[in-house]
């Protein structure tokens, strides 16, 4: 019985392989199927639908001027819910049900590694759009970099160092403590990174804490940290519970700068922490909406006429990862998956949204980072950053 079913297995394995491998063409031939795999429920869903919405511009200024190759783009949208087994099911779904010849978007780095690990069994070219922990490109196990697995956005390495410098260098604060999310690899990550730019400044690290997404009290953990004097509270976390944690930091007192990365990125974030609770606060991020860029303030434009509202930095990757993706399908001058997965890799100086960018050879972005300050619940530029 018991070989039997492993037999099963082995075949239900094999059907489901023989479906993907002949999934990737795209059934009908006056279309090129691209899929969208975003955060478009759950509690990372405003800047999944940012993403979303900016790849859909993007391929609807394509489809106005002609499509790609003699074709009309049709996005295929797939909610991974914000959680990391459904964006595996959901990019199952869209290489060996939809037919799509490639996927971009995804904003949380969980939900992007699940993702690309099924992108990468199945050989389908996988660019993510704001995903910045090293593990979706590279294999951590092998070390080895993820063939058909690419992204448009810089890396938490570079992030947490920006940070780190920043709040040593620009704001003079030396003591910090980390809060981090412990259910998430991106919050993890670029506190990893964060730490040891920090350390290697000389700041000193007084004690780290932890908290879970979807926790609502966070005044425990805060309480201790008071404790602590801490100068600066690192909290690279999603904006959902770092509005949480800001609005009870204040109520209790603390007046410490609060910093954080590119997960703080939504208009959520001053409904829920409040305007005032966030002054004296920072986030690195890929993007000012402030921006004096000509393409940028077109964009803006194009957003806004649009959706109703302002771009925020997921609205502009998922747009730019859309256009790099365009780009190297028309420089592949095909559907093959190999092939525009080899165009993808010989990405260079592309004039996206975000920033001049160049796909290195662990399939990043190498592209500046910016800093953001929270005045009064808005955000206004800092400083822009550029990668050594």
């Amino acid at each position: 019985m018991e070989n039997k079913s492993k037999l099963v297995a082995v075949m239900m394995l094999v059907v489901m392989l023989i479906g993907v491998l002949t999934g990737c063409g795209g059934a009908d031939s006056n279309k090129i199927k691209i899929g969208l795999l975003n955060e478009m429920t759950g509690g990372n869903a405003t800047l999944g639908t940012s993403s979303a919405n900016g790849a859909k511009l993007a391929f609807k200024e394509a489809n106005a001027n002609g499509g790609v190759l003699g074709k009309q783009i049709e996005a295929v949208v797939a909610d991974n819910k914000s959680e990391p087994a459904e964006a595996a099911n959901a990019m199952t779904k869209l290489i060996s049900q939809d037919r799509v010849v490639a996927v971009t978007g995804t904003f949380s780095s969980s939900n992007a590694i699940a993702a690309a690990s099924v992108a990468e069994a199945a050989k389908v070219p996988y660019l993510a759009s704001g995903a910045t922990n090293p593990k979706v490109t590279v294999d951590e196990k092998t070390g080895k970099v993820n063939d058909y697995v690419f992204r448009v956005c810089f890396i938490d390495p570079f992030q947490g160092t920006v940070a780190a410098n920043f709040a040593v260098d620009s704001l003079k604060l030396k003591k910090a403590v980390m809060l981090i999310d412990n259910s998430s690899d991106y919050s993890k990550g670029l506190g990893d990174f964060f730490r040891k730019a920090y350390i290697a400044k000389d700041g000193e690290i007084l004690g780290e804490e932890a908290y879970l997404q979807k926790d609502q009290d966070f005044k425990t953990i805060l309480t201790k940290i008071k404790g602590l004097n801490a100068e600066v509270i690192y909290v690279p976390g999603y904006y959902e519970e770092v509005g949480k944690i800001a609005k009870q930091a204040r109520e209790l007192g603390i007046e410490a700068v609060i910093i954080g990365g590119d997960g703080w990125d939504s208009p959520k974030l001053a409904e829920i922490a409040g305007s005032a609770a966030l002054n004296n606060t920072y986030f690195t991020n890929h993007y000012s909406v402030e921006s004096n860029d000509p393409k940028a303030k077109s964009f803006v434009d194009a957003y806004t006429k649009e959706y109703g509202q302002k771009p925020d930095a997921l609205a502009v990757l998922g747009y730019d990862a859309a256009r790099v993706l365009i780009d190297a399908i028309t420089r592949a001058n095909s559907i093959d998956p190999n092939k525009i997965r080899e165009a993808l890799a010989d990405t260079k100086n592309f004039d996206a949204i975000s920033g001049e960018t160049t796909l290195n050879e662990t399939h990043d972005a190498v592209k500046n980072a910016v800093v953001i300050e929270m005045k009064d619940g808005k955000q206004t530029f800092k400083t822009s950053v550029k990668p050594e």
